[in-house]
């Protein structure tokens, strides 16, 4: 863990990559509720290829972790509308 936040409107963490996988870099989720309630998901990757598998892929790893971006919106979707069932988060 390279560090985490626990306040009354936002939650969220950051990890390290382990030695020998094929990025090295570090990746933060961050869960914000807004005044009005909605809830907002911030996903930053950092990251560079560190085995040459992964140099190789060159802009398809990129785009693998934008779709992972999106799929972890999707995730905090799904979650908020069966906590909210009478709220449609958007």
């Amino acid at each position: 863990m390279v560090w985490t936040v626990h306040e009354a409107r936002r939650v969220g963490f950051a990890y390290g990559t382990l030695p020998g996988h094929p990025e090295c870099g570090e990746e933060a989720f961050v869960v914000e509720r807004a005044d009005d309630e909605s809830v907002h998901l911030t996903v930053l990757a950092l990251s560079r290829p560190a085995a040459r598998y992964a140099r190789l892929a060159g802009p398809v790893g990129r785009l693998a972790q934008r779709l992972m971006a999106r799929w972890y919106g999707r995730a905090l979707r799904r979650a908020v509308r069966q906590a909210r069932p009478d709220r449609d988060p958007g």
